[in-house]
């Protein structure tokens, strides 16, 4: 996926996406160093979002998870977005109202999530579980997890497709341009019927990428109808 913008495919990134983008690096550094990417390791137990009736959930991982990766190319498909979205969100806002922007696209991403999670488990949360039950479902809640930058990325594609909506973009197979209000819809309709109707062994949190995108839109559009200058 590119973009052409006033000529310009790449444009130089700005410090609050180059900060992100280092910050997300270091994380994922982290979670390799001290016991891999996998769940039954210590920090991402920590870290990564917990189902909220999970032993191992706490609030700040509403904040952490959107730090943390599952494999390589998952990291550089979403800083590969961020670097190439997220520059031209930053130069609107400013770095402190992006920085403010891209968590509020993380949070609200993770409050989804968390929704998710309760719709899905909805019918063992209705059953009266003995011991053993519960000793399993908690097992079953410890696999379930959810990490990656995705959902607050998703929040700057929907305003950088709401601020630039007729730029012209380049999306794999397409052999011609589509405007960026077109392609990032489209990319969130996917998110939806994924969601609705997962494929057998689709990992992703669709759920979670809508929810960093809906509140990405809603803050923009918010903003652009009271055209204040700040929102924290």
């Amino acid at each position: 996926m590119s973009y052409n913008q006033y000529g310009n495919r790449f444009q130089k990134s700005t410090p609050a996406v180059t900060n992100l983008i280092i910050a997300n690096v270091v994380v994922f550094l982290a979670q390799i160093m001290f016991g891999g990417l996998n769940n039954e390791s210590t920090f991402n137990n920590l870290f990564a979002l917990h189902h909220y009736k999970s032993d191992d959930f706490r609030l700040y991982q509403v904040i952490t998870h959107m730090f943390m990766h599952g494999s390589f190319m998952h990291i550089l498909f979403n800083m590969f977005g961020l670097y190439m979205f997220g520059a031209n969100i930053e130069r609107v806002f400013g770095p402190k109202r992006f920085l403010v922007f891209y968590m509020a696209c993380g949070i609200g991403a993770a409050v989804v999530q968390l929704a998710s999670y309760a719709y899905t488990f909805r019918h063992i949360d209705a059953m009266p579980l003995s011991y053993d039950e519960l000793i399993q479902y908690q097992t079953l809640l410890h696999n379930s997890v959810t990490v990656g930058a995705s959902g607050a990325i998703m929040g700057v594609l929907a305003a950088f497709g709401y601020l630039f909506a007729n730029t012209e973009m380049m999306i794999i197979p397409f052999p011609f341009p589509i405007k960026a209000k077109w392609a990032i819809l489209g990319i969130i309709a996917i998110d939806v019927f994924s969601g609705i109707a997962p494929k057998v062994g689709d990992n992703v949190a669709h759920f979670a990428h809508v929810g960093g995108a809906l509140t990405g839109f809603l803050i923009v559009y918010i903003q652009n109808k009271t055209n204040r200058r700040t929102f924290y």
